[in-house]
């Protein structure tokens, strides 16, 4: 059964378009209270970001879950991983998250965790959409669910987050700009990193509901970057709106990306003999990534692109450590999905443990070029078989010689298909992106 609502990563779109309206909210609610009902459990935290339209949504799943006859238990504003904790806290049967990650604030969307905190199984996503096509119905008055708020939740995070340092890490010291991307960490990552003794200065952390992502955090990292050098500050930290990417900055405010990061903590575990096993990227990871593994000795294989699928590559080879270039890093041996707030107290960890800056445990890691554009589509549009966008991807890796790799991926949370082109010779690589992508868009405007 093909699903049709569940995407890479949940439900999303554009707030009063089908599916993101209240009357649909409403009856997912019902229709997953009914799923996990049938399944014996019957209590679900739900969390959202801080866009205006999470308030509507919030309050459309709750009466559809209470007509489920399933209890809920409201966060309030709560970064998605600490939405993930706070499931596997209570012993919940599920956690929602009301975000549309790093969209801007028209978008919003829906994300299912697991009683583990772990994204649904597919087996569970289509349950609930083959539940939707039902009558929808309401439990007798005396089995209607109930509601309560969990007042401590932001605390209960931090503490969290701190422990994942291990009890001994102090970052007296440390001079730390932290962007919240006016989202969901803005209550919770800068008390994280105070708490742990840094000087914090706080950088786009006063939502008003409609500035989530504007112009800010781990998509848009160029103020933070101005910031740290003006502020003479030893890095920057950058979330997305609901807190599962890290970027972070230097001090001379350059870009620390997603793939370095996940070299340099992959190599701190590697010397300490803690990795257990190899690392996994994605098929958008830099190829200077798996050179730089390759040359430390450590196995790295590339999984589709989306943290449920870095997390399944995971599983399967029981290894511990993975994660994408946009900043998402998996550290499954602290937490059960990608947590932009931990991954940043591991690099931090790193740093107080060696001595050395960010850029210097960036050292050992050399980036190939790579440019990345995004050509817009209906969502409809098939890229298998177009033999105009066969043609253009076969003469662009012609241009490249063996030099470099050519990556078509229609996105998974917006109508775009990403255009991705990696070689040796920056100049190169851009001028057959940017060929390449023209050609595709005419292709696509004429399918």
């Amino acid at each position: 059964m093909t699903r049709r609502y569940f995407g890479t990563d949940g439900i999303r779109g554009r707030v009063g378009e089908f599916p993101i309206t209240p009357d649909f909210m409403i009856k997912l609610g019902w229709a997953a209270g009914c799923v996990f009902a049938r399944r014996g459990q019957s209590r679900i935290v739900i969390g959202k970001d801080t866009r205006i339209s999470g308030y509507m949504f919030e309050s459309a799943l709750e009466a559809g879950l209470s007509a489920a006859g399933v209890d809920v238990q409201l966060t309030g504003p709560m970064p998605t991983p600490g939405v993930a904790y706070l499931t596997r806290t209570f012993r919940a049967s599920a956690g929602i998250v009301i975000s549309a990650s790093h969209n801007a604030f028209e978008d919003n969307g829906i994300k299912f965790f697991s009683a583990q905190g772990t994204k649904l199984p597919d087996e569970v996503e289509r349950a609930i959409e083959a539940q939707m096509d039902l009558q929808m119905s309401t439990v007798n008055s005396a089995s209607l669910g109930k509601v309560s708020r969990i007042n401590d939740a932001a605390g209960r995070y931090i503490e969290f987050c701190k422990s994942t340092a291990g009890g001994q890490l102090n970052l007296r010291g440390l001079r730390i700009l932290i962007d919240c991307a006016n989202g969901a960490t803005y209550h919770v990552s800068p008390k994280v990193f105070s708490e742990l003794g840094a000087d914090v200065i706080e950088v786009a952390s006063r939502p008003n509901g409609l500035n989530i992502n504007e112009g800010c955090g781990a998509t848009a990292p160029e103020e933070l970057a101005r910031r740290v050098v003006e502020e003479k500050a030893d890095l920057g930290i950058a979330l997305d709106g609901d807190g599962d990417r890290l970027i972070m900055v230097d001090h001379a405010g350059d870009v620390v990306d997603g793939d370095q990061l996940l070299y340099i903590i992959a190599r701190a575990m590697h010397e300490q003999d803690q990795l257990k096993g190899g690392v996994v990227g994605t098929l958008m990871s830099n190829f200077g990534l798996e050179q730089a593994f390759a040359r430390l000795g450590i196995p790295f294989v590339r999984a589709a692109v989306g943290d449920r699928y870095v997390m399944e590559q995971l599983v399967s080879h029981d290894w511990i450590l993975g994660g994408e270039s946009s900043g998402h890093v998996v550290c499954r041996h602290l937490t059960s999905t990608g947590d932009g707030t931990v991954s940043a107290v591991q690099v931090l960890k790193i740093m107080a443990e060696t001595g050395r800056s960010l850029r210097e445990l960036c050292d050992g890691m050399e980036k190939m070029p790579q440019c990345m554009i995004n050509v817009r589509r209906d969502r409809n549009a098939v890229l298998d078989g177009n033999a105009r966008i066969e043609a253009a991807v076969a003469d662009a890796e012609g241009a490249l010689a063996g030099r470099g790799r050519v990556l078509l991926r229609p996105s998974g949370t917006e109508p775009v298909v990403r255009v991705m082109v990696e070689g040796e010779d920056g100049g190169q690589v851009e001028t057959v992106c940017r060929d390449l992508a023209e050609r595709v868009e005419a292709a696509l405007a004429v399918a």
